[in-house]
C-alpha cells in the first residue's frame, strides 16, 4: 500500500513537471561561441560570434515549444546569454542573467532548458554580462502562432528580421574600463542593420506580394526610427501582442523593443533605400541597407528619406495610437480582448524614478536613490540556499525618497504572487529612457509629460492599450503600466540603455509564492552552475 501511495506521488510529481511540456515539441540548439574579427563601420574589431555568426543564428519555435540551447563558451571571460521578452514561466532559473544564473566559464558549456509557454511575437536573445552585449552576440528570436491558431492577417510571402542599434569602433572591454573608471560612454560612432554598416544589406521581394518586417532595437544608447523610401509600414505586432493594424510612414523604436510591420511591394520595380536613424539626438546619426526588387535593374537612387529628429510630441502621439486588437488571437485561441485588464483595481503602486548621480567621484545610475552592484552570488541561488547576506528584501524603496543622496546597494524588491500592481516610471532627466521587465509583459496604460499624480489615471486607456515587455519614458515625463504578478522568480528590472544598466540602474523584483509548490515554480535545473556562495551545494538529485 505504501509504495502504491510512494508509486502515485511521483508520478504526480512527474506531470506537475513534465506534463504539460511533455506534449510540445523539443528544439535542440548547439552554439560555439567564440571571438571572430568582424568590420561592421568598416574597422577591424574583436566580436562575438555564435557559430561563426554576427549576428548570431535565428531561433524559430512555435508557441508552447521546448528549447534546449546548449551554449558553449570560447571565449577568455564568463559569458551569459538572456532572451529579451522570453516569459521564462516558472522558471526564472533559465533567464540568463546574473541575478539568476552563474556565468559559463571559459571552456565551459551551459544548457538552457526553456520553453516559450504561450508566447507569440518578436524578440532577440544577447549577451548579459561584463559589457559583451558591445561585441555582438545577439540574434533574433521568432516564435510564431500554433497551425490551428488564427492569425489577422494573410500570411507573408516572407519574413524577414531586423536587428538595428548604434554602435562603437571600439572594442567593448575599452568601452567597459571607460565605465569602470567613472565616466560615460562617448556619442556612437554609427548604427548597424543586420550587423552590416550603409547598404551592406539586402531584403529581396517579389513585386507585388506582402512580406514581415520584425525590427528590434539591439543598440546600447539610442531610440531609432525606421523607415523603407516609398513603402507604407502596417504595424501588426509588438512584443507579442497583435495590434489594431494601423499604417505608417516612419516608426520610432526604443532600446530593447522589438514591432513587426507588413511591408507591400507595390511600388516601381527597382531598389529603395531601408533606413534607420537615431532619434533625440544632437547629431543625427543613419544608415541604410536595401529592399531590392527581384526584378530590379536600378539600385538606391535619390536622397534618403527624412523623419523625426528631436521632437518628442510626434513620438508620443505615435506611441498612443499603439492598440491592442482586441478581437485576434493572441498565443491561445480566445481574443486577447477577453483580459480585462482594466477592470481589476491594483493592490499598490509603485514609482520608479531614474537619476544619474555621482557617487565617489564617479559616474553612476540610479533607482530610487539606489545604484544595483551586483553580489558575489546569483540572487536566485542564495534565496534558494537561504544564504545569509547576500541581499536584503526592501532594499529598495517602493516610491523615490526626497533629496538628491544616492548610495549602492544590491537591491531587491519584495512582491507577492498574483498581486496587481501599478508601475509609475518618473523621468525627471533630459533624455529619452527604456525600462525593461523580464519573465512578464505589462500594460502602458499611460504616459504624459511632468509629475504624475493619482489625477493622472482619469487619462489611462483601460480597454485596449498593448501588453509588452519593453516601455519608453520620454525626458521630464512619466510612463504608467498595470502588471499581474502571475510568475513566481526572480526578475530582472533594467534601463535598457546598457551603460545605465552596466553603472547601476536596474534592480530585481522577488515575487514570492509561499506554496513551495511546482506549480507555481518549477525546482532548481539539476545541471544549475554553482558559484560565489553557492559553490560546494547541491542542486538536487533528478
Amino acid at each position: 500500500m505504501e509504495d502504491g501511495k510512494l508509486l502515485l506521488c511521483c508520478f504526480i510529481a512527474y506531470i506537475l513537471f513534465f506534463g504539460v511540456n511533455g506534449e510540445n515539441p523539443y528544439r535542440y540548439i548547439t552554439w560555439k561561441v567564440t571571438y571572430g574579427d568582424i568590420y561592421p563601420l568598416g574597422v577591424k574589431q574583436q566580436g562575438i560570434l555564435i557559430n561563426g555568426q554576427f549576428p548570431g543564428p535565428q531561433i524559430d519555435a512555435v508557441t508552447n515549444d521546448n528549447l534546449i540551447i546548449s551554449v558553449y563558451n570560447y571565449l577568455n571571460e564568463p559569458f551569459l546569454i538572456s532572451w529579451n521578452g522570453v516569459q521564462q514561466r516558472r522558471n526564472s532559473w533559465q533567464d540568463g542573467v546574473f541575478g539568476t544564473n552563474c556565468p559559463i566559464r571559459p571552456g565551459k558549456n551551459f544548457t538552457y532548458v526553456l520553453q516559450v509557454k504561450d508566447q507569440i511575437g518578436s524578440f532577440f536573445y544577447f549577451p548579459s554580462l561584463l559589457f559583451h552585449k558591445a561585441a555582438g552576440g545577439y540574434g533574433g528570436i521568432r516564435i510564431w502562432s500554433r497551425p490551428k491558431i488564427p492569425v489577422p492577417f494573410p500570411t507573408p510571402a516572407g519574413d524577414f528580421t531586423v536587428l538595428a542599434g548604434d554602435w562603437y569602433k571600439r572594442n567593448h572591454y575599452v568601452l567597459r574600463r571607460l565605465l569602470d573608471s567613472g565616466r560615460n560612454l562617448p556619442f556612437p560612432d554609427g548604427l548597424l542593420i543586420n550587423g552590416r554598416g550603409w547598404n551592406g544589406y539586402t531584403f529581396t521581394v517579389d513585386p507585388g506580394r506582402t512580406y514581415r518586417f520584425r525590427v528590434s532595437n539591439v543598440g546600447l544608447t539610442t531610440s531609432i526610427n525606421f523607415r523603407i523610401q516609398g513603402h507604407n509600414l502596417k504595424l501588426i505586432e509588438v512584443e507579442g501582442s497583435h495590434t489594431l493594424q494601423n499604417t505608417y510612414s516612419s516608426f520610432d523604436i526604443h532600446l530593447g523593443q522589438s514591432c513587426s510591420f507588413l511591408v507591400t511591394a507595390d511600388q516601381v520595380s527597382k531598389d529603395y533605400y531601408v533606413v534607420v536613424s537615431s532619434r533625440f539626438t544632437s547629431r543625427v546619426l543613419t544608415t541604410t541597407a536595401v529592399l531590392h526588387y527581384s526584378n530590379s535593374k536600378q539600385g538606391v537612387s535619390g536622397p534618403v528619406p527624412g523623419a523625426s529628429t528631436i521632437q518628442i510630441a510626434p513620438s508620443l502621439l505615435q506611441e498612443r495610437s499603439i492598440r491592442w486588437n482586441l478581437t485576434a488571437s493572441g498565443p491561445r485561441p480566445n481574443p486577447q480582448g477577453s483580459y480585462h485588464y482594466g477592470l481589476i483595481t491594483p493592490s499598490r503602486t509603485i514609482m520608479l524614478a531614474n537619476s544619474a548621480p555621482w557617487i565617489n567621484g564617479k559616474q553612476r545610475y540610479a533607482v530610487n536613490g539606489v545604484s544595483y552592484v551586483p553580489a558575489d552570488t546569483p540572487l536566485k541561488l542564495a534565496d534558494y540556499f537561504k544564504i545569509p547576506g547576500v541581499f536584503n528584501l526592501g532594499s529598495i524603496p517602493t516610491w523615490p525618497p526626497s533629496g538628491n543622496n544616492a548610495y549602492f546597494q544590491t537591491s531587491v524588491m519584495a512582491a507577492n504572487f498574483r498581486e496587481y500592481v501599478e508601475i509609475v516610471f518618473q523621468n525627471w532627466e533630459d533624455t529619452v529612457q527604456s525600462w525593461h521587465i523580464d519573465g512578464y509583459s505589462f500594460f502602458v496604460v499611460g504616459m504624459d509629460g511632468g509629475q504624475w499624480t493619482p489625477g493622472s489615471r482619469a487619462n489611462y486607456n483601460l480597454r485596449d492599450t498593448v501588453a509588452r515587455c519593453t516601455t519608453q519614458v520620454y525626458p521630464r515625463s512619466w510612463t504608467a503600466i498595470y502588471m499581474a504578478l502571475d510568475n513566481v522568480g526572480m526578475w530582472n528590472i533594467r534601463s535598457e540603455n546598457w551603460a545605465r544598466q552596466y553603472l547601476g540602474q536596474q534592480f530585481y523584483l522577488r515575487v514570492y509564492s509561499p506554496a513551495n509548490s511546482w506549480r507555481d515554480e518549477l525546482p532548481i535545473p539539476k545541471n544549475a552552475p554553482l558559484c560565489g556562495r553557492a559553490r560546494g551545494r547541491h542542486t538536487r538529485p533528478l
